[in-house]
């Protein structure tokens, strides 16, 4: 690639990006995100930027202005004539509201592709996407990571015998079957009902896990109540030890405690987005994805391919 790669950083996780940059060996990129008196946005990038390959690191996790920092960096990216934009996400927010599944309700997955592409972004490189359709919701190009590489080199190398991964629900099943192929585990899977939005109960455990050790895969832990029940389920069921996984640690409130008197023996989540102030807990453990979204950006940059990341 002739045009040089730059890295602009918001303030959404600026840990990750900052890890990005020491793994590619390129600098942030001199800016101010800052806000006006009046709360609103201030993007003011203080480097010539103009015909570079620039790639903008922002997962968009609530507060909205994480989102609203995104599109006004695009944006002063765009006016100041970088040839070729990508917006790094590494969580993608509002990603489950992706269908109409109620009367009167948005698609808002659908509405933050808009927003993205609208303000100018050439391609979007994100990881875990928690509906793989969110990929067609962008009339730009999209990197689709996956995290498991990550997460099977760990428990790879813990060595558990007669293990089993679980799917947290229906849903999950897909991935869960590629961990537990990776790892010579069996499958399992929680058949769970959410009566509400923010509510689970699981109904049934499929699968045998009397006497084994679990993993729990998830790409998105919120509330917590369907890992924590879940794993409750599994623990009164015969399983000798549980552990869990997940991508993107939203943990809001009560999460964490819910975790801590889990039977779950440690919960492994990246650092796609931060862990909110305060968390300190001996049962969760980050590991980083900031080497894989580098090398991802990297050979974006060189026009290399990106699947080969995903095995």
């Amino acid at each position: 690639m002739s045009f040089e790669l730059k890295l602009l950083a918001g303030n959404s996780n600026r840990p990750l990006a900052e890890k990005i940059s020491n793994y590619l060996g390129v600098p942030l990129t001199d800016a101010d995100v800052s806000r006006f008196k009046d709360g609103e946005v201030s993007v003011k990038i203080n480097e010539n930027i103009r015909g570079t390959d620039l790639f903008i690191i922002q997962p968009t996790q609530a507060p909205a202005e994480n989102l609203i920092e995104l599109l006004v960096m695009i944006d002063s990216a765009l006016r100041a004539s970088a040839r070729r934009i990508t917006a790094v996400i590494p969580y993608f927010g509002y990603a489950r509201q992706d269908r109409k599944d109620q009367p009167r309700v948005p698609i808002s997955a659908k509405l933050m592709a808009n927003l993205i592409t609208t303000a100018g972004a050439n391609r979007v490189l994100t990881m875990d996407l928690h509906a793989s359709q969110i990929q067609g919701f962008f009339d730009i190009p999209l990197d689709h990571l996956y995290s498991a590489p990550i997460f099977v080199k760990y428990f790879s190398e813990m060595e558990f015998p007669d293990l089993v991964v679980v799917a947290p629900d229906h849903g999950g099943v897909e991935m869960a079957r590629a961990y537990a192929k990776r790892l010579g585990a069996s499958l399992a899977f929680i058949d769970k009902r959410r009566p509400h939005k923010d509510r689970a109960e699981v109904v049934h455990v499929v699968g045998r896990v009397r006497g084994k050790t679990v993993i729990i895969q998830d790409d998105i832990i919120n509330t917590g109540e369907t890992l924590t029940k879940g794993a409750l389920a599994i623990k009164d069921r015969g399983a000798k030890e549980v552990y869990a996984c997940c991508t993107h640690p939203v943990l809001s409130q009560g999460a964490v405690e819910g975790v801590e008197k889990s039977p779950i023996s440690k919960l492994s989540v990246s650092d796609t987005i931060p862990l909110k102030k305060g968390v300190n807990s001996p049962k969760i453990e980050v590991i980083s994805v900031s080497d894989l979204l580098g090398e991802a950006i990297g050979r974006i940059h060189r026009e290399e391919s990106v699947s080969s990341l995903f095995y």
